[in-house]
Order: structure tokens, then sequence, then C-alpha cells
């Protein structure tokens, strides 16, 4: 009814022709006093004609409406082909708009090959770059002193700053894999713990973790990223007490720290690019890219993540691996693509399973 009515409207200028014509017929016949009768067959026939016209040409408004809603639903790089165009005004906008995704398609490749390179530039720099680091790491095996501790600590931030650099690129890369297959958490949570050891020892930081003993639907490498940013934050706000990971009974992984906490303005945006708060601001080194960069990566993921925290009292990061609507969760079938955030998922497993499963069960 809505679009019958816009139709109307549409052609709101050839119904009051029309019925101005109708008008000066009608004062005609009744000046020339010319029979009713007469008249009334025509005017039917006219009426009946016209109402026929309406109906036929809004079927057709309605189809081309349909055709239009349904490219509506395409990418700008795929429209080729539009409904046959009734008016020269309408075949004018037809070739505006195929001059215009002409050009976003040209657009379109020379900024994904501009990405390309800069993927491939980083690439390449991050490997140039550790190179040198590990021979550092290297040559400082052999030393035991506060002096090569401190600078293993400080490689390690380095080497994390490179990892995030190459996340950041990536995210959104379409060359990007997401292997999505069956994780064991221990794994990738003790990897992480292993790599930030010299951080615990060096800042007399407790650590409480108990074996999970639980499998994750995920891409181990991205979610290994997301735990080791966790850590890192959570090492770099903590100077007393520790750390703590364990995993809820809602299959909820929580990190928690002692640290200096979020004051509660800063809690709600702590997730947003670029976004230091109160913290972040005392401390030169924060960026506002590690957590932003783990909620994207949650997202791509098909995770969660939030925190809680109140100032001076710690915090409390949550990784929520809960399965969403449409995910891996509702079952997988084997080496599936699909899409996630702009990059390719690979599903390795087949078969319908449960998100989480005890391991041996």
């Amino acid at each position: 009814m809505a679009l019958f009515k816009m139709y109307l409207r549409q052609r709101r200028s050839g119904l009051a022709v029309g019925a101005v014509f109708c008008t000066v017929f009608i004062i005609s016949f009744v000046l020339f006093q010319i029979p009713v009768k007469a008249a009334a067959y025509p005017a039917l026939i006219c009426a009946v004609g016209g109402t026929v016209y309406i109906l036929v040409d809004f079927r057709r408004v309605k189809k081309k409406h349909r055709q239009l809603q349904d490219m509506q639903r395409l990418s700008a790089s795929t429209i080729e082909y539009f409904p046959e165009a009734d008016r020269v005004d309408e075949e004018d906008y037809q070739q505006l708009i195929r001059l215009l995704c002409r050009e976003y398609k040209q657009t379109e490749t020379e900024l994904s090959a501009r990405i390309f390179d800069m993927e491939e530039h980083y690439a390449v720099w991050a490997h140039q770059i550790k190179t040198p680091i590990a021979f550092m790491r290297l040559s400082l095996q052999n030393e035991d002193s506060a002096l090569s501790r401190r600078l293993e600590s400080d490689l390690l931030r380095i080497e994390h700053y490179v990892e995030m650099v190459l996340m950041y690129v990536r995210l959104d890369s379409k060359s990007t894999d997401y292997v999505i297959s069956r994780c064991s958490l221990d794994g990738i949570i003790c990897r992480a713990l292993r790599r930030f050891s010299g951080e615990f020892i060096q800042k007399r930081l407790s650590l409480s973790y108990e074996p999970v003993e639980t499998e994750a639907i995920t891409d181990e490498k991205w979610l290994g990223f997301v735990i080791e940013q966790v850590l890192s934050n959570a090492l770099k706000y903590t100077d007393k007490g520790g750390i703590t990971v364990m995993l809820e009974p809602d299959m909820t992984l929580c990190i928690r720290d002692t640290g200096m906490g979020i004051a509660p303005e800063d809690l709600p945006r702590i997730f947003q690019k670029g976004y230091t708060g109160y913290n972040g601001r005392g401390d030169r080194r924060s960026s506002g890219i590690g957590l932003y960069l783990c909620r994207r990566v949650c997202d791509n993921l098909s995770h969660s993540i939030r925190a809680e925290a109140k100032p001076r009292q710690g915090t409390s990061i949550y990784i929520i691996y809960r399965p969403r609507e449409g995910t891996a969760g509702d079952g997988v079938t084997s080496y599936k693509s699909v899409s996630f955030g702009g990059g390719n998922v690979s599903l390795i497993y087949g078969g319908p399973f449960p998100f989480f499963d005890k391991m041996g069960a």
C-alpha cells in the first residue's frame, strides 16, 4: 500500500492533467446539451482503460522496485546490469552509476595493491628487525646480571610491539587466514606465560595458574596474541602482588591482576582505538591500541571480551568463548571457508560439536 501511494504521488502530474481534460469535456457536454447516455459509454471505457493502464504500470514499477532492492544488497563492484530504463533521464542515471562503479572498482583495485605492498613491507621489516633482536637475546644468554635481565625485558617488549604492528596491519586484510580448529587452551596459555616469565621474575610477581584442561574452537595464533596482550598489560600496570589465570564455570577465561586498576570513567572506553585513559596518560609507553586489537580479534573469532576493574584494586579481563548465532559453535563442516572481518577462515574440523569440550571426554 505504501508503494502504491508513492506511485500515485509520482504520477500526480499526469493524473492532474487527466482530471483537467475530464473537467473540460464535462463542461463541454453541459454547454452543448449532449445527452448523458451518449457520453457515459465512452467515459466508462476511458475510465476502465485508465484503471487497467495504472494497474499494469504499477505492476511494472513494483517489479523494477524489487529488482533495485535486490541490487542494494550487492557490492558496488558487482553491479553491472540494471532494469530496463523507461525514460531518457533514467537511462542517464544508470550510465552515471555505471561510471561511478567502474571508478570504484579501479580505486578498490589500487587500494588493495597498496595495502598488499604495505603488508609485504611490514612483514619484511618485522623479519629484519627480529634478526638483531634474536642475536642480542642470544648474546645475553651467557650473562646473568640486573642489566642483562633488563635488556632481555626491553627486547621482549620491542618484539611484542613489532608483532602488534603486524597484527594491526593484517587484521582486516583479505589475505589474512583464520584457521579455526580445536585448540588446547592450556597450550596457548602456557606459551604466553613462558614468554613473559622473565617479567614475572624481574618484578617479583606471583602467578596463580592451574591447567584448565579445556579445548576451544578458535584460531590458535590470534587467540594467543589476545592472551599475550592482556598479560602484557597486566604486567605493565602491576607492581606488587600477582596475576591469576583461571577458567570460570561459565567457560570464560579470566586474567586478573592486583595492579592499579582502571578508573570508572575510563572502563567503558578501554577497548576503543587510541584510548589510553588516566593510566595510559601517566605511562608514555601506552598507545591505546592493544586492547582495541584484542576486541577486534575477538569479534573476528566470534569471541567476546570485557573488563572489570576498580582503582587501586586490580583489573579482571574476561574472554568469553561462547558461540554466536551462525558461527563455528553451531556445527562446522570440514574445510569450509567463510569470511570473518575481511579475512578468510578455514574450518578444519568436521561435524557438529560444542564450543568447549573437556579434554579426554
